[in-house]
């Protein structure tokens, strides 16, 4: 018997797939499916036990992208979704459930789950990757949760940093660094220096956290001062050296809403 399924995207046909069981394993995913996967997860009322097996080069770029990766990690937190590396892949992609599997097909805009609920055929196949997934090596995912970084920056930091952080990152589709979209690092030091916050704290802040080490954030201010982006002042403390305040450098940034910040820096960095 078929169960097929035919959508506009595959975030509609994963949230079919959400329904069909408890345990639901994703096998050999591309780019574009764990993306989708991870927003459509992340936006549904149906909590499956999620099993992504896929190639290790496919997560990794990924996974560069702290939007998800972030967003990833919270999902892992909450023991929604579980990564392993896929050694020897096979050259489709699948859903399977208790209940039914299905191959995933797209086509210029047409996306399918082609499906079957024979139930010796699912219940070969669940087994067989019930024993692949136990023989896996788990990925790292060494982004923290997105929620962790919201919640310890305003705790850390101050609400209006934190605010700022959420609508810079609201602002972007990505966040990767590469040009498409900025990353973490950089996102994070600029809504320090508009807050005017001191470069040890929110170093610190990001360090203690797993988000980045305190010589990341240290070179990242160096670029972005070279650039005239962001500048400091040194703050003076009662014992050791002293140390620097962030602002914001370029007039285009200090008279830009929150919400303009990221594409003004792009263009800025682009020039």
């Amino acid at each position: 018997m078929s169960t097929n399924l035919l959508q506009d995207d595959i975030g509609t046909i994963l949230t079919s797939v959400f329904d069909a069981g408890e345990t639901l394993y994703v096998v050999n995913p591309s780019g574009e499916t764990i993306s989708e996967f991870i927003t459509t997860l992340e936006d549904s009322s149906a909590h499956p036990e999620v099993r992504m097996l896929a190639e290790e080069r496919v997560l990794k770029d990924i996974m560069d992208d702290f939007i998800l990766a972030s967003t990833a990690a919270d999902l892992i937190e909450a023991e929604t979704l579980a990564l392993r590396l896929l050694a020897d892949g096979p050259n489709h992609s699948i859903a399977v459930t208790s209940d039914e599997v299905y191959a995933l097909v797209t086509v210029g805009d047409s996306v399918a789950g082609l499906g079957t609920d024979d139930d010796e055929f699912v219940g070969d196949v669940f087994g067989f990757y019930a024993d692949v997934w136990d023989d896996a090596e788990a990925f790292s995912l060494r982004t923290p949760p997105l929620s962790l970084v919201q919640e310890t920056l305003e705790s850390d930091i101050g609400s209006e940093t934190a605010a700022d952080f959420d609508a810079v990152l609201g602002s972007l589709a990505t966040a990767r660094g590469d040009g498409d979209g900025l990353d973490e690092v950089t996102i994070a030091l600029l809504v320090a220096a508009k807050n005017g916050e001191l470069l040890y704290d929110i170093s610190k802040w990001g360090e203690d956290i797993g988000l980045a080490s305190k010589a990341t954030f240290s070179r990242t201010k160096t670029k972005l001062e070279d650039m005239g982006l962001i500048d400091t002042e040194k703050v003076p403390i009662d014992v050791g050296r002293p140390r620097l305040r962030l602002m914001l450098g370029d007039e285009r940034l200090k008279g830009a809403d929150t919400d303009d910040l990221a594409s003004i820096t792009q263009s800025i960095l682009a020039a």
